[in-house]
């Protein structure tokens, strides 16, 4: 063999030697990630645990969330919604509690507990059918899109399904007219009884008209 030969043959194993570590380093990435996304459902288990058995007591606390707050270092209202996500996921999705979930899934596709708490937050409102929850579930477990995403779309099925009588519209832009000209009476009469710029009976037959048109709503 050559020199060149050689030479080319050691840059060849070079690059292909980089190529098995950058493949190593992604295929590394992706599990790390996957542990990331899914590691509160551990701590949510642990913390239903100490919260169910009351175990906290036995570590000097008298609340459970004087526990989480100063040994856990996590806030209430974060333990909260991690205890019920969990709650959620045992209760209703059992499946994403395995180890085959996240492996049969692309890292991209695994929700985090945000979106999991969005769409148990979905799943209570009288105004969606099963159909708009069933399209949310997949949107989470099967895309894994984000809980901002979850609220956006919960919020525009929401009003796509929501009914508007055209009596009670009409009623409540009739009330949100007069309430915007009782504000403008109001700022009215304030302005004139500071800067007495015209008699008081016109004061008083403002302050009347006002008390008239809020007997109207």
């Amino acid at each position: 063999m050559s020199v060149v030969e050689l030479s080319i043959s050691k840059k060849k194993e070079e690059e292909n030697k980089l190529e098995t570590i950058n493949d190593t380093l992604r295929e590394e990435i992706h599990v790390y990630a996957k542990d990331f996304k899914t590691s509160w459902l551990n701590l949510g288990r642990h913390l239903y645990a100490v919260w169910q058995d009351k175990l906290f007591h036995a570590w000097g606390h008298d609340k459970f969330e004087d526990f989480t707050e100063k040994e856990v270092g996590i806030k209430k209202s974060l333990c909260l919604k991690l205890l019920k996500a969990y709650l959620f996921v045992e209760q209703d999705e059992p499946a994403y509690l395995s180890k085959e979930f996240g492996q049969d899934r692309e890292t991209i596709n695994i929700p985090g507990y945000d979106a999991v708490d969005a769409l148990r937050l979905a799943k209570s409102k009288k105004d969606i059918t099963a159909e708009d929850y069933a399209k949310l579930r997949s949107d989470v477990f099967t895309r894994g899109v984000d809980a901002g995403e979850v609220r956006k779309e919960l919020t525009a099925m929401m009003k796509e399904r929501k009914h508007v009588d055209p009596e009670e519209e009409r009623e409540n832009r009739h009330e949100a007219a007069v309430k915007k000209f009782i504000s403008a009476i109001e700022s009215f009469k304030k302005d004139m009884e500071a800067l007495k710029l015209i008699p008081a009976d016109l004061i008083n037959e403002a302050k009347n008209l006002k008390g008239k048109l809020e007997g109207q709503i």
